[in-house]
């Protein structure tokens, strides 16, 4: 009798636990929402582009960056004038010598693969859309709390109680969100889970974050 109570028992933890499990896996965000993230090509080339290229050329692509000291007077914005991809292909693969331009930049072909130049090509051509670059940053550092979707449905959202914002219904303006996103949650009297993102990303970054975040609403955005 002992055995059948402990095995009722046990039937019943399991039959909760995977009830739970299946409640949890609706309320995040699925397999395919994460897979089409990652297979995005500007979001990898975003990815490639913060990695390789922002340390001289900048977040946005405008010369303005650490390295640009180094550099004294050369010009290090990035134009995607009336040049075909293959320009743009050719000096990254072997450098601005190759194609005319500035011999201090650098030839990728030994350090990238043929994926993240072909990436980091489309990337450049939509750099300079605030809401582009933004969308890149809110995909790479937000989305395992707040969803790939930004309603609050992220892989991790299970674990906090408060759950994460549904940032697609937000009352919030622009002004609260940059402040909660660079101080933190705490900061502003909520979940202390919402990280200090001031501490590593730029106000740039953030500002075009906040542009993101504009375009994903589906309620008419609040009085600033």
């Amino acid at each position: 009798m002992k055995f059948l109570a402990l095995l009722a028992s046990v039937m019943v933890l399991v039959f909760s636990t995977s009830v739970i499990n299946i409640a949890h896996a609706k309320d995040t965000d699925s397999r395919k929402d994460i897979k089409a993230v990652k297979s995005d090509p500007l979001i990898r080339g975003a990815i490639v582009y913060k990695n390789y290229c922002a340390l001289c050329h900048g977040h946005k692509g405008d010369g303005k960056a650490r390295a640009t000291k180094l550099y004294g007077q050369g010009n290090l914005v990035i134009t995607m004038d009336n040049n075909p991809p293959e320009f743009y292909e050719k000096m990254i693969r072997y450098g601005g010598g190759s194609v005319g331009l500035s011999r201090y930049m650098p030839g990728w072909e030994d350090e990238l693969s043929e994926e993240q130049l072909a990436d980091v090509i489309e990337y450049l051509y939509v750099m300079s859309e605030p809401e582009a670059r933004g969308r890149a940053v809110f995909m790479t550092n937000c989305i395992l709390c707040h969803g790939v979707k930004g309603n609050g449905k992220g892989r991790a959202s299970v674990m906090y109680d408060p759950k994460p914002a549904d940032l697609t219904r937000s009352d919030k303006n622009d002004a609260y969100k940059k402040m909660i996103i660079t101080n933190g949650g705490a900061a502003m009297g909520r979940s202390g889970v919402m990280p200090v993102w001031g501490l590593q990303l730029k106000e740039d970054e953030i500002d075009d974050v906040i542009d993101y975040l504009r375009t994903i609403l589906v309620v008419p955005p609040p009085e600033q």
